[in-house]
């Protein structure tokens, strides 16, 4: 392993500071989904989630973060807003808070932080045609979301909904990356969320910039409905090195557009378009050689958006939409098939339970609508597959953030210094701030130092899914800010 090369001792009478229990984290909602299904009820619906009088039934993507299901809903024209549910009983779900908001867009990502005690959500935002960006939700108190704040970001124009506008967010620390289609990547400084500030314009993306996940110093930047997808080293905040751009395609090298890209563990994951349905999946545990594992095609498809499970991969089709087994990502196979009317691009996994969305065209009343698909409660605990800085990585800048990607949406609450730790080469634990995406965790140091070897630790029963279920086995690395890894203390 690279982390035995090279290697400087530890003092064996160093001992790591003490760090909080794992298990030592607490949800204020209830959770995710607690209940059984019969055998009969499986794939077929059982509740309904809805917005607000002024919801106009344009639904995306739903998560849930401290025990609460979060709903984003609103048009790509703006005017929508936000609701907050008990869902621990998913077929009766309990409405506990909403808000709406004039100038709220539909969103694509839920990115969700905690900022100065205060739980934050960024959504896209639309004022008219030439003024729109990016707007922040105050969701600390889950019965009254209020809407905090706004920024423009230039270039803005509308009617085209994804040439120019903001389409996702991502957080990671004071900063908040935003694709804007042909406008790249903003860069915006979220240290004082009621005044954020653009720090820098990231044009370089040669493609409709669609999303951009963050792997600790790995970003994936993705398009809206093209071909092209790109890895990026941001380790140096002001010094991004493009590691690998690539176009999707098949085993046969067909080159296939895809609608919108995820990150599930190692892999990347496209949802297929136009050329049928279907997910395209790529490996990315050397980021600057992704390779193409496989997919599956969908010839009555059109696809959406895709989310893993474990062993599943979930994915709207506009048509319908499909569950696939993943457990050879090399082959995914449709196992399982539901449909609601309307533009059905939202298929996500909660827990034993996968709510769809629709963005278009919906049924009254059933624009988000929830399906068991497994009898019992999830009990399964996530598990992290890859890690950046990878196991054993030398020159890692002092600026340098630490990320893991699990094989299923985690539970932002149970990520804290008991769950992810991370101390230096002296036993001296770093203190920093957590942060947790869909599928994806990240540690942000206060500050790293030259010359030192850092030893992460992701202890059994700490990291949660959204069901609860914490890891079951512990994740052990290191890597270094200068050119050699000491040895570990374990």
């Amino acid at each position: 392993m690279l982390a035995a090369l090279g290697c400087e001792p530890v003092d064996a009478a160093v001992v790591p500071d003490p760090m909080p229990d794992p298990g030592e984290w607490a949800l204020s909602g209830p959770g995710g989904p607690q209940v059984s299904f019969a055998a009969d009820a499986l794939d077929l619906p059982c509740a309904a989630l809805t917005g607000g009088p002024e919801d106009v039934e344009h639904h995306n993507l739903v998560g849930l973060f401290d025990g609460w299901l979060v709903l984003p809903w609103a048009p790509e024209s703006g005017g929508g807003g936000v609701s907050l549910y008990e869902f621990d009983d998913p077929c009766a779900p309990v409405k506990i808070g909403e808000a709406y908001s004039a100038i709220m867009r539909e969103s694509h990502t839920l990115a969700i932080a905690e900022v100065g005690g205060r739980t934050l959500l960024a959504v896209d935002m639309h004022i008219d045609e030439k003024h729109g960006g990016i707007g922040f939700w105050d969701l600390t108190d889950p019965t009254a979301p209020t809407w905090l704040s706004q920024l423009e970001l230039p270039g803005y124009d509308y009617p085209d909904a994804y040439f120019r506008v903001a389409l996702s967010t991502f957080w990671q620390g004071d900063r908040l990356y935003v694709s804007a289609g042909f406008l790249g990547v903003f860069v915006v400084d979220v240290s004082d969320p009621e005044a954020p500030v653009i720090l820098d314009n990231f044009t370089e993306v040669a493609f409709l910039a669609g999303s951009f996940h963050v792997i600790g110093n790995l970003a994936l930047a993705s398009s809206a409905g093209l071909l092209k997808t790109m890895t990026i080293d941001i380790g140096d905040p002001d010094d991004w090195q493009r590691l690998a751009t690539w176009e999707t395609a098949d085993a046969t090298g067909k080159l296939h557009p895809y609608y919108f890209a995820t990150v599930g563990g190692r892999y990347a994951l496209f949802a297929r378009k136009d050329t049928g349905g279907g997910p395209m999946v790529y490996d990315l545990s050397d980021p600057s050689l992704p390779t193409l594992v496989g997919g599956a095609e969908n010839p009555d498809a059109d696809g959406g958006y895709v989310y893993r499970h474990h062993d599943l991969l979930f994915q709207g089709e506009s048509n319908f939409g499909s569950r696939y087994d993943f457990s050879d990502p090399a082959a995914p196979v449709e196992v399982a098939r539901i449909d609601i009317a309307g533009d059905f691009d939202t298929l996500t996994p909660i827990g034993n339970v996968a709510v769809a969305s629709v963005d278009e065209g919906a049924d009254p009343g059933l624009a988000t609508v929830v399906f068991p698909w497994d009898a019992e409660p999830d009990s399964r605990g996530p598990t992290a597959e890859l890690t950046n800085p990878a196991d054993g990585a030398v020159w890692i800048p002092v600026t340098g953030r630490v990320g893991l990607s699990f094989d299923e949406l985690v539970e932002a609450q149970s990520v804290h210094a008991g769950s992810f730790r991370v101390w230096d080469q002296r036993g001296h634990a770093i203190p920093g701030r957590f942060y947790a995406q869909e599928h994806i965790v990240n540690f942000v140091p206060d500050g790293l130092e030259p010359d030192t070897t850092y030893f992460v630790e992701v202890p059994a029963g700490g990291i949660a899914d959204v069901s609860g279920n914490p890891t079951t086995a512990a994740l052990r690395f290191s890597f270094a800010t200068g050119s050699t890894v000491a040895a570990r203390p374990w």
